[in-house]
Order: C-alpha cells, then sequence, then structure tokens
C-alpha cells in the first residue's frame, strides 16, 4: 500500500508535557557561524622544530603556503593543502619566509644574517641572489606589496640593522645601522605606498619608515611592551602592533594616534594575520599567542568576534587570500589547518537537516497569577508592578574597630584603636563614651610608652582645637597628674609635652591679643548702637 503523501510527515504536535523545560538554545552569531564552519586538520611535517613563520602566496590561483621547517622552507599547495617542495636554505635556523608580489620569488634570513631568493617553480636549483649585510639573525624579510614592486627587499635583524635591498644588484639602497636599540623581530610593508614599511623592537618601539628619504624615521611611538608582530590594515592609514598580551590599533595618518587596545590573550600575542571572510567580504585582524589561542578581531566596530582554541602554543597564524584556508604554527612543530566547507557540501548539509530536523513548537508561556506560588517566589531581579509592595532588606552597616571593642568592654584597646586611626571625632566620642563608664581615668593608667605616646600626639595636634578644647585639656591635666614619673623619664616623651606647652601658650597669647581687639571694638559698637 503507498503512503499518503498529501498528509504531512508528522500531522500532530506533541503533547505540553513532553516538550522540554529549559529555554532555546544559545543564539550563535554569524560571524561565530562561519569561523565554526572551518573543518580541522594537521599538515605533516617531518621535524619537531618551531614553525616560526606561516605566509601565503598573494598571487596564486590555489593557496600557496610557505612554512618554516627548522633549517629549510616546506611549500603546500592546493585545496586541501598538500606537500610540494621544500627549499634548503641553510644548514641552521631558517626565519621569516616573503613571496614578492607576483609569488615568482621566495625571500628567507637565517640564523648567520644572510638573506636567499630562491624561484618558487624550480626550488632545488639554488638561490638566484644571496643578500649578506648583517651580522646576526634576520628574522625580519618582506617584499613590498603595493605599486607592483619586484626588485626591493626589507630586511632587519637581532643586530638592530635595517637594510632596505636592491636585489637584482645583491646591494643595500640604505642600511640603518641602529635603527633601534634591541632585537627587531617585526615588520610590514605597507598596502598604500610601496616605500613605506615599519618596523618593531623589543625596545617596545614602532618606527614608519620611508625609503625615498633615507635613514631617519619619519614616525615613532611606544607599544609599551616589546613588539613581536605588526601589520598594516587593508586602508594602508592603520596599523596594527602585538606585544606582551596586548594587540594595539594605531593612526599612521593622525601621527601614530593611539585608536584602540585589545587584552584579549592571557599570554604573549606573537603573530598577526588579516582573514577575509567569504560569505561579505570583509576582513578581520587574527592573532595568534602562546597562550593557544586565535582571536578575531572586528577593528571596524573594535570589538572580539570570535575565538579559536588550539592544543598548544602557537608561534604564528596566516589565512589565504580568498579566506577558505587558515593555518597556525606551534612550538612544537605543528601546522595545524582549518579549511571551509565548499559550496557543495554546504548544501548538502542543509538538504540532509531540511528532511530530517523538525523543532517542536514553543509551548505558551502561562501567566502568573496572585494565586499562584511561583508569582510570591519570582525572586530580586523581577520588577515590581504598580500595586506590588517591596521590601527592601535593611543596609548592613559597617562598625567600626572601636566600636566593636567597646561592645566587649574593651576599653584600653578602643581606646588606642581609635588614636591609631587619627580621626579627632572618633577619638573624642572614645573617650567621652568612657567617661560616661567612669573607665577613662583606668584606661590612662593602663596605657604602656608607646601607647602613651600616641595619646599625648594627639593631644598636641587637637587640645587648642575650640571643638575639643575642653575635654582635651581636661585630658592632658589628668595624663600630667598621674603619668609624671614615666614623662621625666622617657626623652620622647617630654619632647610632646613640650610640644603641648608650647602649643597652649600660643594660645592663650592669641586669647590675649582678642580680649585685647574685643576691649576697643566694644565701645565703637556701643556708641553705635546710640
Amino acid at each position: 500500500m503507498a503512503a499518503d503523501t498529501s498528509k504531512p510527515l508528522f500531522p500532530a504536535a506533541p503533547h505540553t508535557s513532553l516538550l522540554p523545560s529549559h529555554g532555546n538554545p544559545n543564539r550563535v552569531s554569524p560571524e561565530a557561524s562561519y569561523w565554526r564552519n572551518f573543518r580541522s586538520s594537521e599538515l605533516v611535517t617531518a621535524s619537531n622544530y618551531p614553525v616560526t613563520h606561516l605566509t601565503f602566496s598573494p598571487a596564486h590561483a590555489k593557496p600557496t603556503l610557505a612554512a618554516v621547517s627548522f633549517a629549510a622552507v616546506q611549500l603546500f599547495t592546493g585545496d586541501p593543502l598538500a606537500p610540494r617542495h621544500k627549499i634548503s636554505v641553510t644548514k641552521d635556523f631558517v626565519f621569516s619566509p616573503s613571496f614578492r608580489s607576483d609569488g615568482a620569488l621566495l625571500a628567507a634570513g637565517d640564523i648567520k644574517g644572510v638573506v636567499r631568493v630562491f624561484r618558487v617553480d624550480k626550488p632545488t636549483s639554488g638561490p638566484l641572489r644571496t643578500l649578506r649585510a648583517h651580522s646576526a639573525e634576520t628574522r625580519v624579510v618582506r617584499y613590498p606589496v603595493a605599486g607592483g614592486d619586484k626588485i626591493h627587499l626589507i630586511t632587519a635583524g637581532d643586530d638592530a640593522l635595517l637594510a632596505y635591498w636592491d636585489v637584482p644588484s645583491e646591494t643595500p639602497v640604505f642600511t640603518v645601522p641602529a635603527a633601534h636599540r634591541d632585537y627587531i623581530r617585526a615588520g610590514a610593508p605597507s598596502p598604500a605606498d610601496h616605500n613605506l614599511f615599519v618596523t618593531g623592537s623589543y625596545d617596545h618601539s614602532v618606527k614608519l619608515w620611508d625609503a625615498r628619504t633615507g635613514k631617519a624615521p619619519s614616525l615613532s611611538f611606544s607599544h609599551g611592551a616589546p613588539v613581536e608582530s605588526a601589520l598594516f590594515l587593508p586602508s594602508g592609514g592603520l596599523l596594527a602592533t602585538a606585544g606582551g598580551n596586548m594587540v594595539k590599533i594605531w593612526d599612521v595618518i593622525g601621527g601614530g594616534r593611539l585608536v584602540h587596545s585589545v587584552e584579549s590573550h592571557v599570554k604573549t600575542v606573537m603573530a598577526l594575520a588579516l582573514g577575509k571572510m567569504g560569505t561579505t567580504g570583509e576582513t578581520r585582524l587574527l592573532s595568534a599567542g602562546s597562550d593557544g589561542y586565535v582571536k578575531s578581531f572586528d577593528y571596524g566596530e573594535l570589538k572580539i568576534t570570535h575565538s579559536m582554541r588550539y592544543p598548544k602554543q602557537l608561534l604564528s597564524v596566516a589565512c589565504s587570500p580568498c579566506g577558505t584556508v587558515l593555518v597556525a604554527g606551534s612550538s612544537k612543530g605543528d601546522i595545524f589547518v582549518r579549511r571551509r566547507k565548499k559550496a557543495t557540501e554546504e548544501e548538502d548539509e542543509k538538504v540532509v537537516s531540511g528532511v530530517f530536523d523538525w523543532t517542536s513548537p514553543k509551548p505558551e508561556k502561562q501567566a502568573l497569577k496572585p494565586s499562584y506560588y511561583r508569582y510570591f517566589s519570582r525572586g530580586q531581579n523581577e520588577k515590581p508592578k504598580q500595586g506590588d509592595f517591596v521590601i527592601e532588606r535593611p543596609k548592613k552597616v559597617k562598625i567600626a574597630e572601636h566600636d566593636k571593642l567597646l561592645r566587649k568592654f574593651r576599653h584600653k584597646e578602643a581606646l588606642v584603636s581609635a588614636l591609631a586611626k587619627n580621626n579627632p571625632r572618633s577619638v573624642v566620642a572614645v573617650m567621652e563614651e568612657l567617661v560616661a563608664r567612669r573607665k577613662l581615668v583606668r584606661c590612662i593608667g593602663n596605657l604602656d610608652v608607646d601607647e602613651l605616646g600616641f595619646l599625648l600626639e594627639f593631644l598636641h595636634r587637637n587640645a587648642t582645637l575650640p571643638r575639643y578644647a575642653r575635654l582635651l585639656l581636661g585630658v592632658a591635666n589628668k595624663v600630667l597628674e598621674m603619668r609624671a614619673e614615666d614623662i621625666r623619664s622617657d626623652g620622647k616623651l617630654r619632647g610632646y609635652i613640650r610640644n603641648l606647652k608650647r602649643m597652649v601658650v600660643e594660645e592663650i597669647q592669641i586669647q590675649h591679643t582678642l580680649q585685647g581687639i574685643q576691649g576697643m571694638v566694644s565701645p565703637m559698637l556701643a556708641l553705635a548702637s546710640r
């Protein structure tokens, strides 16, 4: 018997008691959905050495990746990425591979400061050019990306030397021997002008250079931490720098003004890259840190839009120009690859989900009535309606330490605690309470030498204030009467008494002067009143 296709597959809605009681699942933002649509895999590498640099060719139709692998540069190509060739650069560590703007040449530096240029289509034929100017590791090797410049190259290294090369002649156009005061580990060419580029150093400084003006930087500002990476944003007017756990955005056109600072990583940010979103065409700033995270930053909205977790510490990150492949290099030699699903795969998944997935209707939310128990247990976050009685909790009053001691009848400790706070109002209040309890004289007699010094210093500062003079002068007389022997035997206490005596004498002189002025003014007031 054939099935009746005129009726829906699920003709009846389930009973409300069978529906889940929890609310709607957490909504995923479109950007998070985009990045989660990348499939994860791992490239096979022959060494366990750190992958310090990753870069994609800007000109090839298929994604072409260059990854540092100890003494060589490994090339991967295709979608998905597959090993293609290995360029043997030297017998020791290799740093900072860089493709020329047309993707035909690749330059890389080594631990001895030598920079070599190779043909990508003939990697086994040896270097085309060898550039020698550095005496230490060359960590920055960059081809210009704007204007189709194919003959110049920018290099910098741990010897703080900056060089701008004419590659065909193997000679530097100019060099800056002390471009920074520490290792130069970051550099980036401008996408707006092939003559402009920046360098970042472990001396916290970032400098903008112009190849037309020569050896003096056009702009300099401080990142606030050792700079690990620098990158121009697509417009060329904004610059991103990474160092410490911070990524900062700078306005280069505005004279190096700080636009925004991001501290989304908990450890050092090691690398920056630009990632193109294939769905919208927008560009995101990607940062990789030694905490194992890659963060996506929307520099238009100035906010973090997504985070990707990796199992190991990351030293490098790169995204293909088409935006379909995202790679990250670890400190243990692993290269993690995330490839975006193709359109046909996404359509198949949508078809499958449309056939088999079914969402139950949402249950109607019952209105709360005063006869329901839940009406009275709605919680503090519920906003009161008109006619509701709001009962607020009494605010907790913070009791001072001397008040707590007075409640425990520890009179001497209460007086000492008030003197330590050096608040005249609190000290006088404690003394008045002790007078009411008839315990002030006993407390003065039980004070040791240091505590007596606190009391005499307080009397010296506040005894002549009109507000407290009546009580404090009486206390001073009682102290002199009860503790005369202790005061004679201690030089510090005698100093307090001398200061107190001088203050009292000055106050008496002021009172005499005021009385004289009053005697002169009183007859005048009497005559004026007549």
